[in-house]
């Protein structure tokens, strides 16, 4: 990937990379579709129960409305009833009415176990799947084991424990050791139906079916533990904003348990529901059984007051003006009676800081103000008729709130026997067995596909950022040196390679791509680089050609061995020489042994005719090995007796073509440069990096060796040279 013109993302470029990788993508997203799909076929179904509750206004309430319609308050029962669903109070019920305080879990074989018990249906009601043979501890479907009592000391709370099932409805539980090889110490044995005692422990069994040997788990939990689990757990929440629906959902892979468990919170809370608004009416009602006597007796005091001061005054009658005012103060007085049984009752509810009760205090507050205005216009009057007036307006304030007081009773008394409350179940708890919540078969395969060929394109690019190679013919030309060709990646060429390394090599000779593949893309791209050499060799000072490369791996051999084969069928005569004394490979390309070779040839034990060798099926390609491995390769490249030999070759020869040692390796190719007229580095795709080439190619310059031009080896589908650079040469 380059970026072109600054900040630009090469797309073609980015195809490439993918391209290139396909393979590991492709696998990579397979592995991952079939572990996604491994999962769901294995994985125990999760179901959701699901319930519905709706919190109704709550109905009216004598005191108690009156005070949220003066200030406009909300029904707690209504808002909190979210949190009171899954309270403790709530949840604490149904984990005593269930017993789930107690968990019971068989052994299963892990992975398969929870499939194959899925899996078995009994014959008959009560049957249990036969053990597999050494695995007799395990179930493998149709177990069950009903523990309703089971009391620990407390350091094994929240323990796991091992229940053994024996024969004829005997068990024997067991503290598991730490060790795994160890059985761990046995606490009590019983028998199913029958209390069993021993260590502490304290346990009943009321049912069992399993085989004998087969083991399972039991658990004490702490009811706080078990308490927030399930709060946890469930999940309660309003269909929309303000909405008095409120949905229960709980996952289990139980879905019977689930159900069970959403049906006794739901009745739990309607009983709760109740219980609280007659609780609210029973208090109400208290208070207004306490005020009745008193103002009873106030009203009768204030009758024979008033009829006491008739009879001295000789009045009866007020007059018409006095009888407004005091129908007015009637009416105060009754409104602040009625306000001070609100605030009352809103004190049982309120601090004396709460909005609503300050509301409350306000309005009397406002009341007691227009009474004293009244007060004062009724000071102005005769003394008599203002006594008068007084004493009448005491019997009808002490009148009107006995009245009040007496309806109040009688509807508090229906409120208190009533059973309804504010809340109701809408849909009973309810599970589709037919459709488990979890997994998501369709989503967990999708998206397990999903990320595995995320993670694989992720894994790709940040790959290649981090390698930083040589991928694109761009890079090496800003490097300042040309490239000759580019040679495609070759499936074939690896196949011959392989062979290469097994042991027969040397008795039995091997074809090179050139001859194996003539018409393989990598062979077409030697072909091209064998005509532009034709052309630039008139420019040289000899026909002394070394390939060589930065380090090893980068297909130097390859290509000089393949090089000097495609020349050689064009009909010129070429002598491939291996100057790599230290690890030459090309007898193993063409057969024979390595001994007799350059090494040899330069320390004049053989002669020329002995260590040159002709190569079957081309009659115009001779080779010389590397010979075996001399103590100083360098020192012996540095004989005047090499310069002599390749002067003696190059007269005999068209074309003589030089496998050298890596440059950044050893100095070896450095020495060979300054003999020969074109020197070619090979670049393999991939695997070199820009500042490697770089070195290189200044190691060479300050030996005095010119790098003539750059042969792009083993070039992958994701290079954009390659895609535009060689499809057609499969036409020829």
């Amino acid at each position: 990937m380059h970026d072109r013109g600054g900040d630009e993302i090469d797309l073609r470029a980015l195809l490439g990379t993918l391209l290139g990788h396909k393979r590991l993508i492709l696998t990579v997203t397979g592995l991952c579709f079939v572990l996604a799909l491994v999962y769901v076929l294995i994985a125990t179904p999760v179901y959701e129960a699901n319930a519905m509750v709706q919190v109704e206004q709550a109905p009216s309430i004598p005191g108690i409305s009156a005070v949220a319609q003066a200030v406009g308050a909300a029904n707690p029962a209504a808002n909190d009833a979210v949190s009171i669903l899954t309270s403790q109070s709530v949840i604490k019920k149904a984990v005593d009415d269930l017993n789930l305080n107690i968990i019971v879990s068989p052994y299963r074989v892990p992975v398969l176990g929870s499939l194959v018990a899925r899996q078995y249906t009994p014959a008959a009601p009560g049957d249990v799947a036969a053990a597999w043979p050494g695995l007799g501890g395990y179930d493998w479907g149709g177990s069950q084991l009903d523990v309703p009592q089971l009391e620990v000391p407390r350091d094994l709370y929240g323990e796991s424990l091992t229940l053994v099932a024996g024969s004829d409805g005997a068990y024997s539980l067991w503290k598991d050791s730490s060790i795994p090889t160890l059985r761990g110490h046995l606490l009590l044995r019983g028998q199913v139906g029958q209390p069993a005692e021993g260590s502490g422990v304290t346990m009943l069994v009321k049912s069992m079916r399993a085989n004998p040997g087969m083991r399972f788990h039991v658990t004490r939990n702490y009811e706080v533990t078990t308490i927030t689990g399930l709060q946890n757990s469930i999940n309660a929440k309003q269909t929309s904003q303000d909405s008095s629906v409120i949905e229960l959902s709980l996952d289990s892979r139980s879905p019977h348990l689930a159900v069970a468990i959403l049906d006794d919170i739901t009745k739990a809370y309607l009983a709760q529901n109740v219980g609280r608004n007659s609780a609210q009416a029973s208090s109400s009602l208290e208070f207004v059984q306490k005020q009745l006597p008193v103002v009873k007796q106030k009203l009768e005091d204030a009758q024979a007051a008033l009829n006491k001061f008739q009879l001295k005054a000789h009045s009866v009658d007020v007059p018409m003006q006095t009888q407004s005012l005091l129908t007015r103060l009637d009416t105060i007085d009754a409104s602040i009676q009625q306000l001070e049984t609100q605030r009352i009752a809103a004190a049982r509810l309120y601090t004396p800081e709460h909005p609503a009760y300050k509301a409350i205090v306000s309005q009397i507050g406002q009341l007691n103000a227009q009474k004293a205005g009244i007060d004062k216009q009724l000071n102005t009057m005769p003394d008599t008729q203002r006594e008068l007036l007084n004493l009448n307006g005491n019997v009808q304030v002490l009148n009107t709130t006995y009245t009040g007081l007496l309806n109040e009773a009688q509807q508090l008394e229906l409120a208190q026997a009533g059973t309804v409350g504010t809340a109701r179940i809408v849909d009973e708890p309810s599970v589709d067995i037919t459709r488990p919540a979890k997994p998501k078969k369709a989503m967990t395969v999708l998206g397990g596909t999903v990320l595995g060929a995320f993670f694989s394109v992720a894994f790709v690019f940040a790959r290649q950022l981090m390698k930083r190679t040589v991928e694109d013919t761009t890079e090496i030309k800003q490097l300042g040196l040309q490239v000759y060709a580019s040679i495609p990646w070759s499936d074939e060429e690896q196949v011959i390679s392989r062979r290469l390394d097994k042991r027969f090599s040397r008795r039995r000779p091997h074809k090179l791509l050139a001859l194996a593949a003539p018409t393989d893309l990598a062979t077409e791209a030697l072909r091209s680089l064998r005509t532009s050499l034709s052309f630039s060799r008139h420019e040289a000072k000899n026909n002394l050609l070394m390939v060589c490369g930065s380090s090893p791996n980068a297909g130097k051999t390859f290509v000089s061995a393949n090089l000097a084969a495609v020349v050689a069928q064009a009909g010129q005569r070429v002598l491939l020489i291996d100057a790599n004394m230290r690890d030459g490979q090309l007898h193993k390309v063409f057969g024979g042994r390595a001994e007799n070779g350059l090494s040899e040839l330069i320390a004049g034990q053989i002669l020329v005719e002995e260590a040159v060798r002709p190569v079957p099926d081309l009659e115009n390609l001779d080779f010389v090995s590397c010979g075996a491995m001399p103590p100083n390769p360098s020192d012996l490249l540095m004989h005047p007796e090499f310069a002599s030999l390749l002067r003696r070759c190059s007269a005999h020869y068209e074309l003589v073509v030089i496998d050298s040692p890596p440059i950044l390796a050893v100095t070896d190719a450095a020495v060979i440069g300054r003999h020969v007229g074109t020197c070619l580095l090979v670049v393999r795709y991939g695997l070199n990096q820009a500042s490697e080439i770089e070195l290189a190619k200044e190691r060479l310059m300050q030996s005095g060796v010119d790098v003539n031009g750059v042969i792009f080896n083993a070039v992958e589908r994701r290079s954009t040279d390659y895609a535009y650079g060689f499809y057609d040469y499969r036409a020829v």
